[in-house]
């Protein structure tokens, strides 16, 4: 029974993905001393991750069914400047704003999707033209309508309770939503039916197409899920520094899915979990900010920081392929 036990664990997908992050963790707090595993230290990589793993989940799902969004990067300065547009510079309800701001993010996601099904690009391509499309809707929007590149917001006491707020001195209130979101998504995922057909459909397209399952319409609420998350962590963003500008967000689109492949997603598809993508944000959040808390030269933290990473990556990677020639013990004839 141990050995059927122990088979069943190191086949899940977030096996490797808790090793690397036991690794990291072990490691900035030995070198980072007790700042960076105190109360206050915490903080500073749980916000990180918190910001990074609402939209990394929903890029996993993408992911798993072989798909891939960047504009991710676009959505989210873009949605941080409609949140403020809206309901600073205009003065609109706030829940006008939110709603306004997640819709705008659902479009962009529809458009995604619906290019993508409708056509045989791919999915990196089209994101990659919505990315630069959205970006530049943004600037020229934010020209037209406010005249400046920035804006401000006083959002009443209640929405910054909700959306931008300091818990216990320096955790963000998008921490709550964070882990509120991934136990709706564990449940999705692996309990759910629809947890199922995303699996099938990243393992063959074709065939779960076949068996009924509405490939196109699953896709298309997916790259949806994937852009309103995005507009959500802008908007959050927007409402918790009381201010929007125009920038770029291209840092979320590669530590979004640095974090999903270090939580054991394949990029060829079909094989991932949520817990695994929560355990690679936390992991990718550690190694962000445990740099700060080393006495390491600075000048070598963005190499640090690459070569942690990629220890962690490499542990996930080789403890999946054991995982997947581990076969368990023989049944006798």
């Amino acid at each position: 029974m141990g050995i059927l036990s122990l088979d069943s664990l190191i086949r899940r997908p977030e096996a490797g993905a808790f090793l690397g992050m036991a690794f990291v963790f072990a490691f900035f707090s030995i070198f980072g001393g007790a700042t960076f595993t105190s109360f206050a230290g915490a903080a500073s990589w749980f916000n990180v991750a918190a910001n990074l793993g609402i939209i990394a989940i929903p890029i996993g799902f993408l992911m798993i069914a072989g798909e891939l969004d960047i504009s991710i990067g676009a959505m989210v300065p873009a949605a941080s400047m409609s949140m403020g547009i809206i309901s600073g510079f205009y003065d609109l309800p706030i829940m006008v704003g939110v709603a306004l701001t997640l819709g705008f993010g659902g479009i962009v996601g529809w458009i995604n999707g619906m290019i993508v099904v409708r056509t045989a690009v791919p999915s990196l391509i089209v994101t990659l033209g919505t990315l630069f499309a959205v970006a530049g809707l943004t600037l020229f929007m934010s020209i037209v309508l406010t005249d400046t590149t920035a804006v401000s917001l006083a959002a009443p006491a209640w929405a910054k309770a909700v959306f931008g707020k300091f818990y216990f001195g320096s955790y963000q209130v998008i921490i709550a939503w964070w882990l509120g979101l991934t136990a709706i998504y564990i449940y999705f995922l692996h309990f759910s039916p629809w947890g199922n057909w995303l699996y099938a459909i990243g393992g063959d397209r074709e065939s779960a197409r076949n068996a009924g399952i509405p490939t196109n319409k699953f896709t298309i609420l997916l790259f949806v899920l994937s852009s309103m998350s995005a507009a959500f962590v802008g908007l959050c963003q927007t409402i918790l520094f009381n201010s929007a500008q125009v920038s770029t967000g291209m840092s979320f689109i590669f530590n979004t899915i640095i974090s999903v492949v270090i939580g054991g997603v394949l990029l060829t598809g079909g094989f991932g979990s949520v817990i695994g993508i929560f355990f690679g944000t936390l992991t990718f959040a550690m190694v962000n900010q445990g740099i700060y808390y080393t006495d390491f030269d600075r000048n070598l933290s963005s190499l640090i920081v690459g070569v942690m990473l990629l220890i962690a990556v490499l542990m996930n990677n080789t403890f999946r392929e054991m995982a997947l020639r581990y076969s368990g013990p023989k049944q006798a004839n």
